[in-house]
């Protein structure tokens, strides 16, 4: 599809990268990255490069995801000289291998070519090299994107490597004080022999409170010994002194806030700033696709995109739909297929194919997952295959920067409350107006007025629930519990825990799901909510350009109003994408399933064995007790020990 925004002939790197740095060049070899790009095959089944360097002791390796222009000029690994001094005839200084996408490397590869650069490709990985050449390891700031990228340099002797500011792309390492070896996936690293032991603590908090990450140790995997680097962070590797230092990059600070701008201005700059972001995410020449799920989201994502891609051509739609499930949105999905003219497809998920795919998709996630909706969104994905759309548009990231899920409201009555506005302010009553159901109450005004107080508090009462939770091991709790990971946000503002979902944790996790289930079947994924520029711009603002006369998103919804359905833009009722999850877990065959998985959880003497004759209990994607589902998802952990 050539879209208005313009025919950029581009080579995508929705891929998989391997590298291996060894003071010892006799330890691994090109077979070892061999087997370390075949297990990401699936992430770029277009082509492979291997390359090592003169002396062995740096191998890096890369699976292909091509989408257009098939030419050796995107080839990868990609060597340069230095360009900054023409490159010809001074020999190879950098070598990069990179997964993801730049959106504004055209705008960058301008900027480099008044600078004195040339290029010899279209490819965005040629100018991350300039960019990385003329700023150093400030490159990154320059980076509209989605990137994991490792950079060899041979004067240096040292590897650069950077992961995008929200964690879309993935970065996995293991490194024991000789070797550095790093992938896009963990199953690349156990391929090369690191071992595969589970990390107690983070099942323990898994199970518990059903954490995915640890906020305080933001590497921290389900597996020891292997580390993922953090968003928005940078890893240096120097082989001479085997220094290997992890920076952060970018940040916000949730308390610097324009509390001048008027509502007129800042939904003119959103608007701006939004549909920059699509229409960069636009540029391809291939048919582009979109996740709709019929959501004030992905709605806004296609009546944006619609203003780029003309009449002459048809954006393709994907979606899960659940006949007869109170929370299915296939109604509101199809009013929007229709208004903007797409060509929508539709996927059913029963248990039975979930069981049908179950290892399979646990193979792809690596880590345990907290509901069924990671497997919808996996089918949706392979739905997009099977019609040939390569490429797909997704609304992920706006409910944790614009405040669209419903525990936000009370962040927002008691940051009110403590500056003494929340009743003049008549939020209270307006909520309750449009239905939400949340109240403030004694504890909401403690927590405003004592915050430290507070967090203490809870952190206690989720210590003391994780503690006593009664089918643990005794022996496993003592073990684990001394690190309980519950952890709240710094500032007690509606900004601060909306920095604290977006930057430390919460939103990471979503974008794993994404970036594993997309890769799974080949797909890339692009998510116009997530451009840095804009999430900058949305933390700028004061709260309640955010919630608003009881709603939530507020800008979004006065920004989309003209384009977008009432139904859509102003929906009362908030559904996060969810299957009927509770009813499949009523399944026979998948309650034997997860009996099976409590077994093998007390053969590992995590559970007790009296949790075997206790009926399994189906919950809903978002329950707060769903232990039996995560020890479900919890037991793949002791799958294929090596």
């Amino acid at each position: 599809m050539s879209v208005a925004a313009g025919n950029y002939l581009d080579i995508y790197n929705m891929c998989g990268i391997a590298g291996i740095i060894q003071s010892n060049p006799s330890l691994y070899n090109k077979h070892h990255l061999k087997k370390m790009t075949d297990a990401l095959a699936h992430r770029g089944p277009d082509g492979e490069g291997l390359w090592q360097n003169e002396s062995g002791n740096v191998l890096l390796g890369h699976r292909r995801l091509s989408i257009i222009d098939l030419s050796d000029a995107g080839q990868q690994p990609m060597h340069h000289s230095s360009l900054s001094t023409g490159g010809e005839g001074l020999g190879v200084r950098y070598t990069i291998i990179h997964n993801g996408e730049i959106y504004n490397y055209i705008e960058l590869k301008e900027e480099l070519q008044k600078k004195g650069y040339s290029f010899h490709s279209q490819t965005d990985t040629e100018v991350i090299l300039a960019a990385y050449d003329c700023w150093q390891d400030e490159c990154v700031d320059y980076f509209d994107g989605m990137f994991a990228f490792a950079i060899w340099d041979a004067t240096k002797k040292e590897l650069f490597a950077a992961r995008d500011r929200f964690g879309e792309k993935p970065f996995f390492y293991h490194f024991n004080g000789k070797q550095l070896l790093f992938a896009s996936e963990m199953k690349a690293l156990w391929a090369a022999g690191v071992e595969r032991t589970a990390n107690q603590k983070m099942l323990f908090n898994f199970i518990t409170i059903g954490y995915t990450d640890n906020p305080s140790q933001p590497g921290e995997t389900f597996f020891e010994n292997i580390y993922k680097l953090p968003p928005a962070t940078v890893l240096k590797y120097t082989t001479g002194s085997n220094e290997l230092v992890v920076e952060k990059y970018w940040d916000i600070d949730p308390e610097k806030q324009n509390k001048k701008i008027t509502d007129n201005e800042a939904i003119e700059q959103f608007n701006h700033l939004f549909s920059t972001s699509v229409k960069r995410r636009l540029r391809s020449d291939v048919a582009i696709g979109t996740s709709l799920s019929g959501g004030l989201d992905s709605s806004s994502v296609v009546a944006t995109a619609s203003l780029f891609t003309g009449n002459h051509s048809t954006l393709n739609a994907f979606t899960a739909v659940f006949p007869g499930y109170e929370k299915d949105e296939s109604a509101f999905s199809k009013q929007i297929a229709d208004q903007f003219k797409l060509q929508q497809f539709t996927v059913t998920v029963s248990p039975e194919e979930m069981m049908n795919d179950w290892t399979t998709l646990c193979h792809h996630q690596e880590e345990p997952f907290g509901s069924a909706s990671i497997y919808a969104q996996y089918k949706v994905y392979e739905l997009a295959k099977q019609y040939g759309i390569k490429v797909l548009l997704d609304g992920q990231g706006a409910d944790e920067t614009l405040a669209g899920y419903h525990k936000y409201y009370k962040w927002y009555w008691q940051e009110l409350f403590r500056n003494r506005k929340l009743f003049r302010s008549k939020e209270l009553k307006a909520a309750k107006e449009i239905g939400v159901t949340e109240s403030f109450n004694f504890k909401n005004v403690i927590a405003s007025y004592f915050p430290g107080f507070a967090t203490v508090t809870l952190e206690n009462q989720y210590l003391l629930k994780a503690i006593r939770h009664e089918d643990l091991a005794k022996d496993f709790v003592k073990l684990q519990s001394k690190e309980a990971y519950y952890t709240t946000p710094d500032h007690f503002t509606l900004n601060g825990v909306l920095h604290f979902n977006t930057c430390t944790h919460g939103l990471e996790e979503l974008l794993r799901y994404a970036d594993r289930n997309s890769m799974a079947h080949g797909r890339e994924v692009r998510l116009p909510f997530l451009s840095h520029e804009l999430v900058e711009f949305i933390f700028s603002l004061p709260a309640n350009f955010k919630i608003r006369n009881g709603w939530t998103k507020w800008i979004l919804r006065e920004t989309m109003a003209k384009s977008l359905p009432a139904e859509i833009t102003w929906r009362r009722d908030k559904v996060g994408f969810e299957p009927p999850q509770k009813t499949w877990m009523e399944n026979k065959q998948v309650q034997d399933a997860i009996q099976e998985a409590r077994k093998k959880l007390v053969d590992e003497k995590v559970l007790k064995p009296e949790v075997l004759q206790k009926p399994v209990l189906p919950q809903a994607s978002h329950d707060a007790d769903n232990y039996d589902w995560r020890y479900f998802s919890a037991a793949t952990l002791f799958q294929h020990k090596h």
